[in-house]
């Protein structure tokens, strides 16, 4: 039985720097050490340590999506345990080695359904791991609602917030809520105490209240540019929060859809790189044969049958590392998008990075962006050993 795995030969993107003619060595389901090719053929390796030549190839931390709704046609709104166990199994395929499951908002019965059905998943994996819940609402503004549910937005109440967090067994890692709504302030305090990331979303807000939004630390943007008041030469609102306060960080999706990837550039120059974060909002038809379902049709991405609404993305995030790179995005930046930055952000410790002692969470990309492994917790999960 192989205890660890060596990948050289590679480019390593280590989410902080390029090393080129590089190795890899995992053990123990950890980073053990990360050098240069002429220390590897210096190396003595035990037999049980499997050698691997990636000719060339890339190395990098795996993908974290925080912001995922579903993938190979099932997802975290099913309010079943083995959809999310699904998503698991599918994610390793496109780079994923952890994701945040998202509910949608619903009303409390059938919230608390999908909530329970994600805590009874986590620790069941068999893929990527489940980091813990992304809840986008309940407490969402009427006027910027997208794509959710009308019936499932609510005002401000501190008890079905204090109800929600105690289905999720600790397990919430983030919230999208609208900074305006009254009582905010209070609910913020809340989830600050509770050590929950809260994001910007679905929000009508001003740029007066995005202030205020800071200050009861809202400091995410969900899905920048989408379900939001956009920005004026006179009322800046949420997006002009965004790029004008450096420390705010956002979500965007490459989709190419959602944002015009010219404005992904704009972006890159006006904020630092590390208050930045590809995810896919990606809905359970994607990435499978299924071009629409009774609500949805697909054309680059999901919109609502009834009245065109565009309702999630219908990539991966191999696909949006890919679009970003295809956008002139340097791929040491793209890396950060996709890993380090969400690692960080939702403060995950040991994740996102290739360093010595972090969880080895690695993928391999050909100079064609193609990926050929995927090994999670020091397993190959996606393959040849």
């Amino acid at each position: 039985m192989k205890t660890g795995i060596c990948l050289h030969n590679a480019t390593v993107l280590t989410g902080y720097s390029i090393m080129h003619n590089c190795a890899v060595y995992i053990k123990n389901s950890q980073i053990a050490d990360v050098y240069n090719e002429q220390r590897f053929k210096q190396k003595e390796f035990s037999p049980k340590v499997k050698i691997i030549d990636v000719n060339g190839s890339y190395i990098m931390p795996g993908f974290i999506d925080t912001h995922i709704h579903g993938i190979g046609g099932k997802g975290a709104d099913d309010a079943d345990y083995k959809s999310i166990l699904h998503m698991s199994e599918v994610l390793p395929q496109y780079g994923v080695t952890s994701f945040i499951p998202t509910c949608c908002t619903a009303a409390e019965e059938e919230l608390t359904k999908k909530i329970k059905a994600i805590v009874k998943a986590c620790g069941k994996e068999k893929g990527a791991n489940i980091l813990g819940i992304h809840l986008e609402g309940p407490f969402l503004s009427p006027e910027r609602i997208g794509a959710q549910s009308a019936q499932g937005i609510s005002p401000v109440d501190i008890g079905l917030m204090k109800r929600l967090f105690k289905a999720c067994k600790e397990k919430l890692i983030n919230m999208t809520v609208a900074p305006e709504l009254k009582g905010m302030r209070e609910l913020a305090l809340y989830c600050n105490e509770k050590g929950i990331v809260l994001q910007a979303g679905h929000t009508n807000a001003t740029y007066e209240q995005m202030l205020e939004g800071m200050q009861a630390n809202i400091m995410h943007v969900t899905h920048l540019f989408n379900a939001m008041r956009p920005m004026h030469h006179r009322e800046p609102g949420v997006v002009g929060a965004v790029l004008i306060h450096p420390e705010i960080s956002c979500e965007i999706i490459g989709d190419g859809v959602h944002i015009n990837p010219n404005l992904i550039n704009l972006l890159l120059k006006s904020k630092p790189l590390s208050q930045i974060v590809l995810i896919t909002d990606a809905l359970y038809p994607a990435k499978t044969d299924i071009s629409q379902s009774k609500e949805l049709y697909l054309d680059k991405c999901f919109y609502r049958k009834e009245d065109n609404v565009i309702n999630g993305s219908a990539i991966s995030m191999l696909d949006g590392f890919r679009n970003l790179v295809s956008w002139g995005v340097p791929i040491e930046k793209a890396v950060r998008m996709a890993s380090t930055n969400p690692a960080q952000i939702m403060k995950q410790k040991n994740k996102g990075l290739l360093l010595p002692g972090y969880d080895a969470d690695v993928i391999v990309l050909d100079k064609d962006l193609n990926l050929t492994h995927t090994i999670i917790n020091g397993q190959f999960v996606k393959g040849k050993e």
